[in-house]
Formats: structure tokens, sequence, C-alpha cells
């Protein structure tokens, strides 16, 4: 990736309030385009023989929490008992059963597993060997290359962590987030600055592949000060991986309720100029110890050793089945998502069927646009890897939006090479959108 930092002089002027709505591109087309309507579609798909080339992933998402984060838009409670959570385990278990039966399926064995929340880590030990050990009696793990598990500090116990190393976690992400306890409190982060050390230092000594932690710049009340020890005590515990997430704050989180309430416009958060300014602040300090700025959000202390498999899987077109209420999933070139709320998806485990609740089959078109937007976060790509699998002539097909990233100041083409530079990387995801339909342009994301 090139470290030319020049701002760019022909583009659009930055925005600069933080105002609700979602930055942060995760899929194509938008989610609000899929539709309860298309299930049918999804039906269809697991009927269909897979892809051998095309690998299985799993998602888990766990919805429980000790708090919700003032700034969390997920599927997530707060409420539930322990017997609600063993129905819940049952219910994704039970939801595993039901697609090994699916042609689609097969004898397919995952290659990535990821659980994700909510909080994970809010499971018990016996908890987590349930679930854990049900499903590798369902779809066996034994090719399994990647365990990634979320975790909140505040939950982390030695012995959990003991567990988790046990039944297989390969990658232990851990959601600091900031270290100041005021900030944390302000916003809604159920864990404190001393847990974190104990939760981090008790991982280490368990000898996990990889330890990541993240981070999110800009949240209420940060200060220039404070992101600078946040930096610091970074650099200071030295994680294989460090993830960095610029505040947003979409709709249906806790800020957005308070901002409607007072009849504000503008969240109450950093503006997006100074959040990705301490973003790059963080990686210019990061390397300075060696690590490599490896995408939008990441830098890695060994980039040989360090994977994030389900990430590089999913942006290259994996098959990921999706479990859980909410949970947003992938099969055989349809997208699709559950039952958004706890009722009507235990509902539909106890009858018997699979709780899908909207779907969406993209276009070839817009297939290759999902593929080449998300791989554009990595800062570098190659022509070729889309053209041979999509049929394309890519440079040609995007060839306005890759002029006016370039024109702008952000991107370069050199051959079958299109790189990010630092400034274009910060703010890929406002740079995307030039690459969107119309139709999807300036629509409501989710």
């Amino acid at each position: 990736m090139s470290e030319d930092t020049t701002p760019a002089k022909t583009a659009p002027p930055l925005e600069k309030k933080t105002t609700v709505g979602n930055y942060f591109v995760s899929n194509y087309p938008p989610f609000s385009f899929w539709k309860k309507e298309d299930v049918p579609d999804y039906h269809k798909a697991l009927d269909h023989t897979p892809d051998p080339n095309t690998p299985l992933g799993i998602y888990v998402h766990i919805p429980f929490c000790r708090k919700r984060c003032h700034f969390c838009y997920f599927r997530v409670y707060t409420d539930k008992n322990s017997q609600e959570i063993r129905n819940y385990i049952d219910a994704v278990l039970s939801e595993l059963r039901l697609y090994a039966k699916e042609h689609f399926i097969g004898d397919r064995k995952p290659k990535f597993v990821y659980f994700g929340g909510g909080t994970p880590s809010y499971l018990s030990e016996s908890q987590l060997r349930e679930l854990t050990d049900g499903m590798k009696e369902i779809l066996p793990w034994d090719e399994v290359e990647e365990v990634t598990f979320e975790c909140e500090p505040g939950t982390l116990r030695e012995k959990k962590l003991e567990v988790l190393r046990e039944i297989g976690v390969t990658r232990l992400s851990l959601g600091v987030e900031n270290f100041d306890d005021h900030i944390l409190e302000l916003n809604g982060r159920a864990h404190h600055g001393k847990e974190i050390v104990r939760a981090y230092d008790f991982a280490q000594g368990l000898g996990f592949p990889q330890v990541n932690i993240d981070l999110i710049a800009g949240m209420v009340e940060e200060t220039e000060e404070n992101w600078k020890r946040c930096i610091e005590r970074t650099r200071e515990m030295a994680p294989d991986s460090v993830t960095i997430y610029q505040m947003e704050v979409p709709y249906n989180t806790g800020i957005y309720k308070q901002m409607k309430a007072d009849g504000k416009l503008t969240a109450p958060v950093a503006d997006w100029e100074t959040k990705r300014r301490w973003v790059n602040e963080a990686y210019t300090s990061l390397e300075q110890d060696g690590y490599v700025v490896s995408s939008a959000y990441t830098a890695v202390k060994d980039k040989l050793k360090t994977s994030f498999l389900y990430r590089d899987k999913l942006w290259a077109g994996a098959d990921l089945l999706s479990l859980g209420v909410a949970s947003f999933g992938h099969i055989g070139g349809t997208h699709y998502q559950n039952q958004h709320d706890f009722a009507p998806y235990i509902e539909c485990i106890d009858r018997g069927a699979l709780p899908v609740y909207r779907a969406l089959t993209p276009t070839n078109e817009e297939r290759l646009i999902r593929e080449f937007v998300l791989q554009m976060k990595l800062g570098h790509l190659k022509f070729s890897y889309f053209d041979e699998k999509f049929s394309a002539n890519t440079a040609i097909r995007f060839k306005d939006p890759l002029k006016t990233i370039q024109d702008w100041g952000y991107a370069t083409i050199d051959g079958d090479n299109l790189y990010l530079n630092r400034e274009g990387l910060l703010q890929v995801d406002r740079l995307l959108h030039e690459f969107f339909l119309d139709e999807h342009r300036n629509a409501r994301y989710a």
C-alpha cells in the first residue's frame, strides 16, 4: 500500500459532523433492499449443489450482554435468565441440524467458525462446552482453520479463557474500545480498564494463536489526550493485531434515540476529520513498532502469522451458515437474515422450520460490485481476480469511479493493481458508494 498521505485537492468536501446513519459498508447491495418476499430464493439455493471451490463457514450470533452499549445497533438482550439462554443454545443447535439435512450442505465441513454478538463470552463455561460440543457433533471441525471468538473483558476469568482455548478458539477478539473508565461508562460499556488488563494477561498466558483488541476512535467525550493514552496502552500490550473503527451512530442506537428526543441532528461524538486523524495517528504509532496496516481497520504485528480468514473468505464470496436470532448469512449466491427477534426465532425452530426472515439474490453485476468494494478495504486488489471470476473487464466496468477516486488523489493504478493510499483507506467506506449502482446510492443502508 502506498504511504502517500498528500490530501486530495480536487475531491468534494469531507463530511464534517457525525450525523445519524450507517457509515461502515459490510455488504452489498444494502440491507434495506433485502425482502421477505425473496425468501423462496433462499430455499431454492439450499437445493443446489454447492461449488466445491467455495469454502463453508459458520457464524453464531450470541445476543446476550451485561449492558447495551449506547452505540450498539445489533440485536442484543440484557434480560434473559439462564434457562432462556439454555433454550437459545438448544435452538441454535437445532437450526444447525436442520441445515445439516439440506442438499447444499451434504458432507461439507466448515473451514472457519465465528462467534459474534452481543457478547459470546457472556456464556458460562458449561454453556460454551454444550454449544461447541453440539456443533462439532453435527458438522465436525476437523477441517476448521480459524475459530474467532468475540469477548467483553469484564466477562472473562481464567477458567473461561481456558475453556475457550480447549474448545479450539484460534483468535480471541477483546472488545476493549477504550481504556478510560469514564468514557467506557458514558458510552454504556460494561467493563472497566482494570478488567482489560486482567483478561489480556490471562489470555496471553494461555497461548492463544492470535489475540486481537478492538478500539473505537471518537467515542462520546473522547479527547486528544486520552486517545494518545489509548494508543500508548495498546503499544505496551503489543497484541497480535489491533482493529480500529471510527465511531458512527446508526439508527436504533441509544445515542440516536437521545438525539431524537432532544431534537438534535448532530451526534455527540467526534467529527469525521478528527476520527480519521486519530486512526492515522494510531496506525503511524503502531508502524513504529513494526506493525503493518493490512486493511482500513486493522494493523497486524506479523502479517505472515496473522490471518483474518473469516473476513477474507466472506469478502471473496464464501458460503456462510448464520445461526441465531437476526444473523446474516450467504448460501449459494443468496443472502439471508434470520428472524430479528427472540420469540419468532424460537417459534420457527420449535416447529422445525429454518428461521429466515428476508433474503436477496444479487445479480452477477451486483456480486462483482460487492466483492470489488469489500476488497478495496484491504487497500490493494488485482483486476485480474475479478475479470476471471466474473468474466468481466473490471477496469472498463469501473472506469468512471476509478478515475474519480484517482482524480481525488486517493488511489493509483499500476498495471493489474489498484492501490489506495493512507488518506483513501481512512475514508474507504465513503469512497465505495462511487461504485454502487444508481438505485443503491443515497438509500438507507440497513
